[in-house]
């Protein structure tokens, strides 16, 4: 079952990725490209060079899970810079979801200091 918020971390592989690889070609890449651990307790993103499809790669307990997005309309607005890996928020992957931007700067900040005095 697609449960997003048990993952420790969420990278994005920034620009695209061919989306002809299946679960040994994203961990490879995981491993290789970005030198992160796919057997982590991480959410690993992909996307392809029109923007309208993503595979995301979990590892859970005993075998990866690979989910897959197809848009009917519209793109996703995923960062371009080639070769890099970003590091968000389970916030922000609602928002790219949500064919949001990850860098809403009129969302509320996160507020750090609880205190009632």
């Amino acid at each position: 079952m697609l449960n997003l918020t048990n993952s420790e971390q969420v990278y994005l592989a920034c620009g695209s990725t061919d989306l002809r690889k299946s679960i040994d070609g994203l961990a490879a890449i995981v491993q290789m490209r970005f030198k992160l651990d796919p057997f982590s307790n991480c959410l690993f993103i992909f996307c392809n060079k029109n923007k309208d499809k993503l595979k995301m790669l979990q590892w859970e307990y005993s075998g990866f899970w690979l989910y897959y997005k197809r848009l009917e309309k519209g793109k996703f607005k995923w960062p371009s810079k080639e070769l890099d890996v970003k590091t968000i928020t389970q916030r922000e992957l609602r928002w790219l979801l949500d064919g949001l931007s990850i860098v809403q700067p009129k969302a509320h900040k996160e507020v750090k200091e609880r205190t009632l005095i």
